[in-house]
């Protein structure tokens, strides 16, 4: 597949020939951020959008808060600003996640945009540059799940790609441990139709940083598929298929009519397909272990050995500690309680047991626990 060659690309180019050569003869198994690919280890856990349950998501404390707690990988969520600076916020409409409704001089920003197919009113990275966004701060995105996360509201910025690479490789460095990132890029086909693809804008990031392909410790992620096959072509480095509730498709298949869904990219052949380009596929938890009618555990399904027979790692979304979150057993008292904290462990140890290579987890700490029990079980 050819890949147009832009100002962009050719920077990206640049910056990963420069990589190179600053790496120079150092040992890789002395590079935190060039582990190799057989990093991680299995099981990993990955801290979804830092440690979410214990600070507002998507902020440097989060993320810090995520490493301090044993994180192997954070995963920023990245969108665009209008002057083209990768971002982390889990939607371009950031009104959930931001005070930018409270804020006077913003309020003629409030507009209307379809966001793959959907309608959505509020207010969008990429109608502000990042001075802008500089002058927000971020709030608890679920507040009744998390009260003690809001009293955190007001404190944070939103930070750069660049922002969380820096802490990853200081924090890294403090520990002389590799902390991986995962980034996951939001809503691709829709920047690409503004003028502000993500793809290039983080491969052009990661190797100014000294990334190095399939050695770094990156997996990049999507929904989407056509973008994916891009970055195989663009850059080396290792990529993960999300995969949503199989009712649903990727939104470029969708925008292109194709007929592809995620119940199609489940199956045998659709796991093969995947491989083709990917490393990784990440499911929605129910699709590796399904619940039953009264919303408990039921019995692991053939995903797991399937996507091995093709040759892909699994990554399974997402484990959270409150109540409504975990199957009922696992609840703890009061069970209607949207905020109390149950057995979040026990979740984690069924995918753990069911042999997925990470879960991804709003709690670090609960998630670190659960791993480290059971590889020295496997011991």
């Amino acid at each position: 597949m050819l890949v147009p060659v832009n100002a962009l690309s050719l920077r990206i180019v640049g910056c990963i020939f420069a990589a190179i050569l600053a790496s120079g003869c150092a040992s890789i198994g002395h590079d935190l951020k060039n582990p190799g690919p057989s990093w991680p280890a299995s099981p990993s856990v990955i801290a979804h959008r830092g440690a979410s349950a214990l600070r507002p998501e998507h902020t440097l404390a989060a993320y810090r808060k995520a490493i301090e707690d044993g994180a192997d990988s954070i995963e920023p969520d990245l969108v665009a600003t209008r002057d083209g600076v990768l971002v982390a916020r889990h939607e371009n409409e950031i009104s959930g996640t931001t005070n930018v409704a409270d804020l006077a001089r913003f309020a003629d920003r409030k507009t209307s945009k379809t966001i793959d197919g959907v309608a959505v009113i509020g207010w969008f990275t990429g109608d502000f540059t990042l001075a802008e966004l500089r002058q927000l701060r971020a709030r608890e995105r679920i507040p009744a799940n998390r009260p003690a996360n809001a009293a955190h509201d007001g404190k944070y910025a939103i930070p750069t790609l660049q922002e969380i690479v820096d802490l990853v490789d200081s924090e890294g460095r403090a520990r002389n441990k590799t902390i991986g990132l995962v980034p996951e890029l939001k809503h691709p086909s829709y920047f690409k139709s503004i003028g502000l693809a993500l793809e290039p804008r983080l491969v052009e990031v990661l190797a100014a940083n000294g990334y190095r392909g399939r050695d770094a410790a990156v997996f990049i992620q999507s929904f989407e598929v056509g973008n994916l096959k891009e970055l195989r072509a663009l850059a080396g480095y290792r990529l993960v298929q999300l995969v949503s509730m199989p009712s649903e498709a990727p939104y470029d298949a969708l925008a292109a009519g194709s007929g592809l869904t995620y119940a199609d990219m489940i199956t045998p052949h659709g796991l093969r397909e995947i491989a083709r380009y990917a490393d990784v596929v990440a499911p929605y938890k129910t699709i590796v272990i399904p619940r039953d009618a009264a919303g408990e555990l039921g019995s692991p399904t053939r995903f797991v050995h399937d996507a091995r027979a093709a040759g892909l790692a699994v990554h399974v979304w997402t484990m959270r500690p409150e109540n409504p979150f975990l199957p009922p057993a696992l609840r703890a008292a009061p069970a209607d309680s949207p905020s109390q904290r149950g057995d979040a462990a026990g979740e984690i140890r069924a995918y753990l047991e069911a042999g997925v290579d990470a879960i991804f987890t709003d709690d670090p700490a609960t998630g670190r626990k659960a791993v480290d029990a059971i590889r020295q079980h496997r011991r």
